[in-house]
């Protein structure tokens, strides 16, 4: 009963200061094992005390909006996880079990990067809140190899105010990372935070998450790391920023 209480969305027309949409890669390179790694990356970012000292230090509402999509092929994305606000621990540990409950319901159908966009697009122009920036946060391991071009998708979704941060998963496609930042990522601040394995998954969206949710609060930053151990001096410092910690 308590779950279901802290998992209910927020009313409509709340003021965020971000609205965040994670697009996880469900694709058929994803088997089950990386696919819960994701899972997990995630459950234990939003379980970690800077996580909530980012949304404290986020603007004015020290609140964000979170919504889960997985993605695949073109016309292939479910929502996996509705729109949550995430304000205090209790509200953030719902999100983290909302997460860690919710079923893989994708299993292939090629990469679309392009189609997971426009569907985050659809979802940040329906979103019951009123948020001050809007942003897309696409995992994968893959280019785009489906659905229409990736370029497109990115500059029409920028075009309507939408920031695309990446994190692409570098096992399977080397340069990946550069791909992402070259085709993927757009708008103000936009950046890239990768992983060099399903396996350090989890220390990369943490990073990701911290500076990700930072936004205004952080100076323009555009993280490029190939690794996230160690990250680029840039990227450390957004985290830094973002968490509250010294430089």
């Amino acid at each position: 009963m308590l779950f279901a209480q802290l998992a209910q969305p927020a009313s409509a027309q709340s003021s965020v200061d971000l609205a965040l949409v994670l697009a996880v890669d469900a694709s058929g390179s994803v088997d089950q094992y990386r696919f819960d790694l994701q899972k997990r990356g995630y459950v234990e970012a939003f379980r970690n005390p800077q996580v909530l000292r980012a949304i404290a230090s986020a603007g004015a509402n020290g609140a964000i909006a979170v919504t889960m999509v997985q993605w695949t092929g073109p016309s292939l994305q479910v929502h996996a996880v509705p729109w949550m606000t995430i304000k205090d621990q209790a509200s953030a540990e719902a999100v983290a079990l909302a997460i860690d409950k919710a079923p893989r319901e994708l299993f292939g159908g090629g990469t679309s990067i392009s189609g997971a966009i426009d569907y985050g697009l659809s979802l940040l122009q329906i979103t019951p809140f009123k948020p001050t920036r809007r942003v897309i946060d696409i995992s994968g391991d893959g280019s785009n190899n489906r659905g229409r071009s990736v370029r497109e998708a990115r500059d029409e979704a920028v075009a309507a105010g939408i920031v695309i941060n990446g994190l692409p998963i570098v096992a399977l496609e080397p340069g990946l990372d550069r791909y992402f930042q070259d085709n993927v990522i757009g708008g103000p601040g936009a950046f890239v935070v990768a992983a060099q394995s399903y396996e350090t998954f989890a220390d990369a969206i943490l990073k990701k998450l911290i500076t990700e949710i930072a936004g205004d609060a952080l100076p323009p930053c555009r993280v490029y790391a190939a690794d996230v151990s160690p990250m680029t001096s840039t990227a450390a410092r957004c985290a830094s920023l973002a968490a509250g910690m010294p430089q």
